[in-house]
């Protein structure tokens, strides 16, 4: 018989229990540590950019616009220069084309005459320098005619030897009127370019240090600026050289011809003498 089991038997032993089902425990997550960093070096001032310049006008108008005003009164005075220049051309042109036509004219009828008379009959009214000569040589002789017997051709020929070459003075500088202003132009515009070029460099200097920069997009327009009043001076100063020049060769050529009109007119002097001689001493032969 299996013994019987008191209460504190039962007590004593442990109850068979089901085996336990392992739990499982939530493990935690490891939490992880933000890594210290090196501070950060401060954030250096980045240099700032250079203000974009003023956008100059290249052009010879938008140059002369930016110009110093004494660049400026430079400039608007080689270019009144060069008008005289241009001036002067047009009218002196214009004035020794007439002067050589009327001359070529009048010597052509000089030397067709035999005597000074003949001469005055064929230019008639006109009233340029070789004209004048034969009308005066005429009025010499006929003033001088009394005196002729007793004093003799010489002192006739020296008068209008004298008033044939004052004519050619007179006549050359008459022509020669304005083109001293292309010989002061030629040899004075150079200068005062060079004048305007120097104040204006100046003034590009005092604009580089003021500014402190050497930036040769802020310099660079002063300089041409100035550069322009050399160049204005040489285009004013050339022209003028080659006009003058040409001037000179034309009057002198057409001074040469009316000293041929001139000896011409002598020589009508001379031939007039000979033939009142000639018939002075037919008259006593006869």
């Amino acid at each position: 018989d299996a013994p019987a089991t008191t209460p504190e038997a039962a007590a004593e032993t442990p109850a068979e229990t089901a085996p336990a089902t392992p739990v499982e425990t939530p493990t935690a997550t490891p939490v992880e540590t933000p890594v210290e960093q090196p501070p950060l070096p401060a954030p250096q001032a980045l240099p700032e950019a250079p203000a974009a310049g003023p956008v100059h006008d290249l052009s010879a108008w938008g140059m002369y616009q930016a110009a110093h005003p004494v660049v400026k009164a430079v400039m608007i005075l080689l270019v009144l220069a060069s008008f005289v220049t241009w001036t002067v051309l047009v009218f002196k042109a214009i004035e020794l084309w007439i002067a050589r036509s009327r001359l070529k004219r009048s010597a052509g009828r000089i030397r067709e005459a035999v005597t000074l008379q003949a001469a005055a009959e064929s230019l008639g009214k006109r009233r340029d320098p070789a004209a004048f000569m034969a009308f005066a040589a005429l009025e010499e002789f006929r003033a001088s005619e009394a005196a002729l017997d007793g004093a003799g051709p010489e002192g006739v020929k020296e008068r209008v030897r004298s008033i044939v070459e004052r004519v050619e003075v007179q006549a050359g500088e008459r022509l020669r009127r304005g083109i001293g202003l292309l010989a002061t132009i030629g040899s004075v515009g150079p200068f005062v370019g060079l004048f305007g070029t120097v104040w204006g460099i100046m003034n590009a200097f005092i604009g580089i240090a003021e500014s402190q920069t050497t930036n040769l997009a802020v310099v660079a327009p002063g300089i041409a600026e100035a550069l322009l009043a050399t160049a204005m001076g040489l285009v004013a100063a050339i022209p003028a050289v080659v006009i003058y020049n040409h001037f000179v060769r034309s009057i002198a050529g057409w001074k040469v011809s009316l000293a041929d009109a001139g000896a011409g007119v002598e020589r009508m002097l001379s031939r007039d003498l000979d033939y009142r001689r000639a018939g002075q001493l037919s008259g006593r032969e006869a």
